[in-house]
C-alpha cells in the first residue's frame, strides 16, 4: 500500500511538473512574441494553434483586422464546397471578357491574356486566385458562387463567426474604406485553418487541392516562410493593401508542417504600419520562427 501511495505521489508530481512546464513554455513564447509585436509601429494581431494538441495562443485575438487577399482562402473553400456538392465542376470553363478586368490591379490572368476573351477552368481560376493572388480571378469566382455574402454565410455556417466578407476586389479598388469591411480576427482565422486542415469540411480531393495551391503561393515569401528552414512546408495565403504612400495591411495566414510531422496554424495581421515593408516582414518572419522552434522542441 505504501508503494502504491508513493507511486501515486510521484505521478502527481510528474504531471504537475509537465503541466507547469507547458504553461511556462507558452508564457515564454508569448513574451517573446509580444516583444517583437511592440517593435512594430502599427496594430498587430497574432493567432497560433498547434493542430494536434489544440494548444492555442493569441495576441489581440478578438480584434478585427482587414483581410485583404487573405479572404481568397475563404472564397476558395466556398467554391470547393460547391464543387463537392456538384453545383460546379473543376474542369468547368468560365469565359472571361476583357471588360471584366479590373484596371491596374494584380492579375497574372490579365498579364497573360490582355485582350480577355479566354475560357479558363475553375481549377485554373482557383490556382490563379490563391497561388498568385489574382484579383480578377477572385471577382470571377465571387460571381460564380453568388457574391461575397454567400461566402461569408458559408464560413459562418462552419461555426466561424468572427468574419465579415462584404466587398469584391473591384469595390475595394474604387473605395479606400471598403478594404476595412472585409475583416476577421486572429482567433477566428486559426479556428478556420484548423477546421479546414483537420476536419472533413471538404472532400479529401478538394482539401488536398487547396493545400497544394496554398503550398504554391508565390507571394509573401519573407513573411511566415521568411526565417523557416529551407524546405519547410507551408500552405499559406497572403494579403496586402495600400498605395504609393501608405501600407494599410500586411497579412499572412497558413499551416506549417513541423519536422515531427505535426502542424501549427498561424495568422499574422498587421494594420496601418508606419514601418517599411521589409521591417514588418522581418518581424512576421521572426514570430513564425519562434513558433516553429517552440513546437519543434515541445511537441
Amino acid at each position: 500500500m505504501r508503494n502504491l501511495f508513493s507511486w501515486a505521489a510521484s505521478l502527481t508530481i510528474s504531471l504537475a511538473f509537465l503541466f507547469s512546464h507547458k504553461i511556462y513554455g507558452q508564457e515564454n513564447l508569448r513574451k517573446e512574441i509580444e516583444n517583437l509585436v511592440h517593435t512594430v509601429n502599427g496594430s498587430v494581431g497574432v493567432g497560433v494553434k498547434h493542430l494536434e494538441s489544440g494548444d492555442t495562443l493569441t495576441i489581440q485575438g478578438k480584434d478585427h483586422f482587414p483581410m485583404q487577399s487573405v479572404y481568397k482562402f475563404h472564397l476558395a473553400m466556398a467554391v470547393l464546397a460547391d464543387v463537392d456538392q456538384g453545383k460546379v465542376s473543376m474542369d468547368q470553363k468560365v469565359f472571361i471578357r476583357k471588360e471584366e478586368f479590373i484596371p491596374n490591379t494584380v492579375s497574372p490572368i490579365a498579364d497573360k491574356y490582355p485582350d480577355g476573351n479566354v475560357a479558363l477552368t475553375i481549377s485554373e481560376l482557383l490556382s490563379y486566385t490563391v497561388s498568385t493572388s489574382d484579383n480578377n480571378g477572385c471577382d470571377i469566382l465571387f460571381k460564380l458562387v453568388g457574391g461575397p455574402k454567400k461566402v461569408e454565410a458559408y464560413i459562418r455556417g462552419l461555426g466561424v463567426r468572427d468574419v465579415a466578407i462584404v466587398n469584391t476586389e473591384r469595390e475595394m479598388h474604387k473605395d479606400w474604406d471598403a478594404q476595412f469591411n472585409n475583416w476577421t480576427t486572429p482567433q477566428g482565422m486559426v479556428k478556420l485553418l484548423d477546421l479546414f486542415y483537420q476536419k472533413k469540411i471538404l472532400s479529401p480531393q478538394s482539401r488536398d487541392f487547396l493545400v497544394k495551391i496554398m503550398e504554391q503561393t508565390a507571394t509573401g515569401k519573407k513573411r511566415i516562410k521568411g526565417h523557416l528552414p529551407a524546405g519547410a512546408v507551408v500552405a499559406h495565403k497572403t494579403g496586402m493593401g495600400g498605395n504609393d504612400e501608405v501600407i494599410s495591411a500586411m497579412n499572412d495566414v497558413g499551416v506549417v508542417t513541423l519536422p515531427s510531422g505535426g502542424h501549427f496554424a498561424i495568422a499574422l495581421f498587421v494594420t496601418n504600419p508606419k514601418d517599411s515593408i521589409e521591417a514588418v516582414e522581418t518581424v512576421m518572419a521572426k514570430i513564425s520562427k519562434l513558433v516553429f522552434d517552440h513546437y519543434a522542441t515541445t511537441k
